[in-house]
């Protein structure tokens, strides 16, 4: 399955913007990024690692914080795997690398990222590996948390989003904070 911009946005500036849940002109996203810049290794990879290793995803930490917005998930260091997309969004498009948003019907809707490097769009997915998932970066061979699998009615939506879905927004702008907040209707579908 090839993965497209979403045909609302053709513009690739689209995938650099900044806006209330992409702050990525936010100054702690800002020195974060800068941090991220340290010559050993590329640095879209280092951002990938980062929100995968040192943001800890609310369902592996039963952690009752709510966070949307990527500076909140930077500052709180956790977040469910669509706020995680939403911080490594951020600081790609802090340096400048288009990033935008996808999504997976799994047991539940799963948020990820697709960056656009080297003229080609990859998807990466930084949820966090504690749990079985097999998340790595890779801009050739998709290494996603967890494949898809169609038999069980599973399915990749093949569309690259400027801007995470409004119905990922509306469930964590209202949920509730406190334990398994999360268990109390994650999005099915976009």
């Amino acid at each position: 399955m090839s993965f497209v911009p979403s045909p609302t946005s053709v513009r690739l500036s689209d995938y650099l913007a900044a806006d209330a849940v992409v702050d990525h002109d936010h100054p702690a996203i800002r020195a974060q990024a800068e941090q991220l810049t340290d010559g050993r290794r590329d640095y879209a990879e280092a951002a990938f690692l980062f929100v995968r290793d040192e943001i800890d995803h609310v369902i592996d930490a039963a952690d009752p914080r709510v966070t949307w917005r990527a500076s909140d998930v930077l500052r709180e260091r956790v977040g469910i795997c669509y706020a995680k997309s939403h911080l490594l969004a951020a600081l790609l498009r802090a340096q400048g690398i288009p990033a935008g948003f996808c999504y997976q019907e799994l047991s539940a809707l799963h948020g990820l990222n697709a960056v656009y490097l080297h003229g080609t769009w990859s998807r990466l997915d930084a949820r966090g590996n504690r749990t079985g998932a097999g998340g790595e970066f890779s801009l050739d061979v998709e290494r996603l948390a967890w494949p898809v699998d169609s038999a069980r009615g599973e399915r990749d939506h093949p569309e690259i989003h400027p801007a995470p879905a409004p119905a990922v927004l509306d469930f964590l702008m209202t949920a509730e904070p406190g334990a398994g907040w999360y268990e109390n209707g994650l999005p099915a579908t976009l």
